[in-house]
């Protein structure tokens, strides 16, 4: 749903555009290191915000990790998942497991 907030001026200076400040509390833009995307997508210019991640959390971000959480997120989704109520019972599993594998 689109909702309407006014205008912005740019200014032929520089092209500078001012996003208004509760926009930019709103999506997190008001952080340092924030930026925008800039897209262009059937004739708009779509500003997509982004929050700087710290570099040593920069791993979860990649394209081969995100595909093992959605492949996770899918195997949880279908029910393909083992919980336990004490980390003994989860130590007894993985020693389990263990076994079988030797066999």
């Amino acid at each position: 749903m689109d909702t309407h907030i006014g205008f912005a001026a740019v200014q032929p200076k520089n092209g500078t555009i001012t996003i208004p400040a509760q926009l930019r509390r709103r999506f997190g833009l008001d952080k340092p290191g924030a930026q925008v995307e800039i897209v262009v997508r059937d004739g708009e210019i779509v500003l997509l915000p982004h929050v700087a991640v710290p570099a040593e959390q920069a791993w979860f971000w990649s394209e081969q990790w995100q595909a093992k959480e959605r492949e996770a997120d899918t195997e949880l989704a279908a029910g393909h998942a083992t919980t336990f109520d004490t980390a003994e019972g989860f130590l007894a599993h993985l020693e389990h497991i263990d076994a079988a594998a030797d066999e």
